[in-house]
């Protein structure tokens, strides 16, 4: 047995001494019956998947899914009759090889991480301990608590900060509005509703912004029209002259703003807002300042980007995934909250269920269901405390700042060749460009869908002033050199081709 197994028992100071009592399993467990064979599939299995990503550069980075495959996955509601190693056998055969893609290094799409082997292998641990970490005094929350301690650090919050794991920066965001809203108005709103003040609030952001500050304000109940879509400059960041005057209209029509959204690293084209100037402004305004770095946030682990980031320090809170430049497999979003006590005053909520002791199972408060709206939460603290263990931040930081300087070459690629044209400044790791053409727009769009179908390299596309862009992001760690490359050769032929097709 293993020696976690033949520890002695806790002996509460009870006078009590408890008897071990054997007892039979449950006829209707689902648990294996042998669980030798069960254990050599779970091998198999676990060495597929080893396989797999040994051997990424050997496979398309993404390929279409056959209809028959497709059809397959319409069935009806299974018989259970199937045993593991045949469903197994499905998903090698109809799903791994119709994945999106986004572990390969010439997954260029959207900003997706690469994840790692630590991160499946601390992925499975997770699933088998089962943990929720809605609350009571376990381990697993001790373990989400020092990576928020580890946060804290990064970002030069205090110590009084509070984070918490969510699925995405999108639920971080609204979670972000959510507290805004509550500092603003008091905690009579979570009761009462907006008829609790009588104050019409406005928020802001950038016309760069993620739809996710869009939608968090509809779901929070302001509807997006007060959310003010202020414009972006030559480089893409936030009109700082136009935030002001917004503001200084909307408190002229008797309105009160409350919350702005600064971005590190825009959905298009990876630019960051002026963090300083706007800490400054929401100081000046008391303005709740949310910073949006979904994926740019984390550019605080590499020394020559971080000093870009001046100003997030000074965020009331922070929204962003490990899942991205992190490289924790999906999902773990992350909320950072300056003032824990407001963090929490805005969605603690007492039920007789939650009540809590100072012993037992039910001591540890406060808990992280204290702290967001999801009482079920699963354990995605495990993989990214298990990523920054066995990597370090300083290997992180490299590879983020690869990504960076890969960026960079792509660029230099781009500059060299007269048949392709840079659409945007190059701030982190995304590459907006296209194909120049009569045409470019429809030529650009099928040069994208054939380089997807190819499966040398999948970038994606965006629109930048009414132009159709190929949009790179590079976030990937297993990205090189040799990937730009393949993807700018590969770009410069299908174009050749496509504008052949195109004439009549």
């Amino acid at each position: 047995m293993a020696d976690y197994l033949i520890q002695p028992p806790y002996q509460p100071d009870t006078g009590f001494n408890p008897i071990p009592l054997m007892l039979e399993t449950s006829k209707d467990t689902l648990d294996p019956a042998d669980w030798n064979t069960f254990r050599s599939q779970g091998h198999r299995m676990l060495d597929d998947m080893i396989d797999y990503l040994e051997h990424l550069r050997d496979q398309p980075v993404w390929q279409p899914m056959p209809e028959e495959v497709r059809h397959s996955f319409q069935q009806a509601l299974d018989d259970g009759q199937h045993d593991l190693e045949s469903a197994h056998a499905v998903f090698m055969k109809d799903v791994l090889p119709y994945a999106l893609g986004n572990v390969h290094p010439g997954f260029m799409g959207w900003v997706h991480g690469g994840g790692t082997p630590v991160g499946m292998l601390a992925e499975m641990l997770a699933a088998g301990l089962n943990a929720n970490l809605g609350g009571r005094d376990q381990a697993p929350i001790e373990i989400e608590r020092q990576v928020v301690q580890w946060t804290r650090k990064l970002f030069n919050f205090p110590e009084t900060a509070s984070g918490l794991f969510v699925t995405g920066t999108s639920m971080a965001n609204l979670i972000g509005v959510l507290i805004a809203r509550t500092a603003r108005l008091g905690s009579d709103v979570r009761q009462k509703g907006f008829t609790a003040d009588n104050r019409q609030l406005t928020a802001y952001t950038s016309t760069g912004a993620h739809i996710s500050i869009v939608q968090a304000m509809d779901i929070a109940g302001f509807g997006s029209d007060v959310l003010r879509m202020i414009p972006i400059d030559q480089q893409h960041q936030m009109d700082i002259a136009a935030l002001e005057r917004a503001i200084a209209e909307d408190k002229k029509a008797g309105m009160t703003p409350f919350f702005i959204a600064g971005t590190v690293g825009t959905v298009g084209v990876g630019a960051i807002d002026n963090l300083q100037v706007i800490a400054e402004l929401c100081q000046r305004e008391n303005i709740w300042f949310h910073v949006d770095g979904a994926y740019g946030a984390l550019a605080m682990l590499a020394p020559n980007i971080a000093p870009r980031l001046q100003g997030i320090e000074r965020a009331d809170s922070i929204a962003f995934d490990f899942h991205k430049w992190g490289q924790v497999p999906y999902d773990a979003g992350f909320i950072l909250v300056r003032d824990g006590e407001q963090h929490q005053s805005a969605f603690a909520s007492p039920a007789a269920y939650l009540k809590r002791e100072s012993r037992g199972m039910a001591a540890g408060s406060p808990w992280p269901c204290d702290f967001g709206p999801d009482l079920s939460r699963g354990f995605r603290a495990l993989k990214t405390w298990f990523t920054i263990k066995v990597y370090g931040a300083e290997k992180l930081g490299q590879v983020i700042s690869n990504t960076c300087a890969l960026a960079q070459h792509m660029k230099q690629r781009i500059e060299a060749e007269p048949q392709l044209e840079l659409l945007a400044p190059v701030a982190l790791n995304i590459v907006c460009f296209r194909y120049r053409s009569a045409d470019a727009n429809r030529i650009n769009t099928d040069i994208v869908v054939a380089l997807q179908e190819s499966g040398i390299a999948a970038p994606s596309t965006t629109t930048l002033n009414g132009q159709l862009a190929i949009r790179a992001a590079i976030v990937n760690h297993r990205t090189t050199a040799s990937d730009i490359d393949a993807l700018i050769d590969a770009t410069l032929a299908l174009g050749e081709i496509a504008v052949k097709n195109a004439q009549p």
